[in-house]
């Protein structure tokens, strides 16, 4: 008999340290690593002499794609310095831990890409770095965009307003966390059918020895 008193408690104490351990790993998810880059292309630094074509960053970890289409996700490519503009049309895919957008760049000097990456944590992560134009003889230039684009829509038109709007652009990118409110959605509710799952079980009526 005494056997079966410390069973059932075992398996009580069981079930509530699955609850609290549900719930704790859900509420303390931020605190998990983040993705973070370990490879560019072009690389940084770097003096790239033909279009490129392809602009990928390389993380360390799978990236959160919820939709299918890298929501928060983003790579822009600007330059140069010295009287920047827009590359690409601003569509990103993703690839596991890959971001990848392609842009042929326009004329010569130093460019920037201004990157942004959804960890599976929901925690978006962000940076750039910078690399040298300088195209061989025969290669086509692009004209650039004085605004930065968005995938998707029309392309912006070379105007003051435009300008404007690109220089808000990157902050606004920062900010996108649409994909972090439905993994919290996710979580809760994975969280309320374990617990849901554990009373049950721990309700369960014994078979009498």
């Amino acid at each position: 008999m005494r056997s079966n008193h410390v069973r059932d408690w075992s398996l009580r104490a069981l079930g509530v340290a699955a609850v609290v351990a549900a719930t704790l790993g859900f509420s303390t998810a931020p605190a998990s690593a983040h993705n973070y880059p370990v490879g560019y292309a072009p690389a940084e630094n770097s003096v790239v002499t033909e279009q490129p074509g392809h602009f990928t960053i390389t993380t360390n970890d799978a990236l959160l794609n919820l939709d299918g289409t890298g929501t928060g996700n983003a790579m822009r490519i600007s330059g140069p310095t010295s009287a920047p503009l827009y590359y690409g049309d601003g569509c990103v895919t993703l690839f596991g831990p890959k971001l990848e957008t392609t842009a042929q760049l326009g004329q010569p000097g130093e460019y920037t890409v201004t990157w942004q990456v959804v960890s599976t944590d929901g925690h978006p992560v962000s940076g750039s770095y910078t690399f040298t134009w300088q195209p061989a003889t025969g290669q086509v230039l692009a004209q650039g965009l004085a605004a930065a684009p968005t995938c998707g829509a029309a392309t912006p038109t070379d105007t003051p307003g435009a300008a404007a709007d690109a220089s808000a652009a990157p902050g606004a990118a920062q900010s996108a966390v649409a994909p972090t409110d439905l993994l919290w959605i996710a979580g809760a509710a994975a969280a309320v059918i374990l617990a849901v799952a554990a009373t049950l079980l721990l309700t369960r009526r014994r078979p009498t020895p």
